[in-house]
């Protein structure tokens, strides 16, 4: 496994005047069907934050469960920004995870001072607070931290959505392309929370 995430890039900011830091990242870009979902999260300024912090991809669904609790416990503001199939499917999913960024920032309870977001600048936003980081979620605790924020709730999600559509098995595979989602389409077609602007019509042909 990598090196944690730190704080080292958060500190600087703090040790500058700047207090409310948001690190902000996504969950669910490259998945089949389902929501994206991306998450803000503001830790007090020196943050003694008490476990290490991966990218929510390098951890076990356990882990990222209870550091997702710890989380919670330790952040000043956690906001959420989700965006539904239907929604996806009209403005593609560039325009939805920008909108997904923006929801997340929009729904903490703060303005943050500055938005540590991973790779790319949030559209509509000032970019005068914004840093974005490349590969931002295996180096900033803070983004880090969002993206294990949002994957336990984009799972979560995915595990209902699983009952609801039990021919699909959406809580083994959360919407990703994996074979068996790709035999369950094949046996079954697509079903709703599909997203129909992807070019799978491949599977059923």
């Amino acid at each position: 496994m990598k090196a944690p995430a730190h704080f080292k890039l958060e500190r600087n900011i703090w040790s500058s005047g700047f207090e409310k830091i948001a690190g902000v990242d996504e969950v669910g870009r490259g998945a089949w069907a389902g929501p994206l979902v991306a998450a803000a999260v503001v830790f007090p300024k020196l943050v003694d934050f008490p476990e290490e912090l991966f990218d929510s991809k390098m951890l076990s669904p356990r882990r990222r469960e209870s550091l997702s609790k710890i989380i919670y416990n330790h952040a000043v503001s956690i906001g959420l920004g989700v965006v539904q199939v239907s929604t996806i499917n009209k403005i593609g999913i560039g325009g939805a995870t920008q909108r997904a960024f923006r929801l997340a920032v929009r729904n903490l309870s703060l303005v943050p001072d500055k938005i540590l977001i991973d790779a790319f600048y949030i559209k509509r936003m000032s970019r005068e607070n914004q840093i974005p980081i490349k590969g931002g979620d295996h180096i900033s605790a803070t983004i880090a931290a969002a993206s294990i924020v949002a994957k336990v709730y984009r799972d979560s999600v995915m595990r209902k959505l699983g009952q609801k559509y039990p021919l699909y098995n959406f809580g083994r595979h959360k919407g990703y392309g994996t074979r068996l989602h790709q035999e369950a389409i094949r046996a079954n077609n697509f079903c709703p929370i599909h997203r129909k602007s992807f070019n799978l019509s491949f599977l059923t042909t």
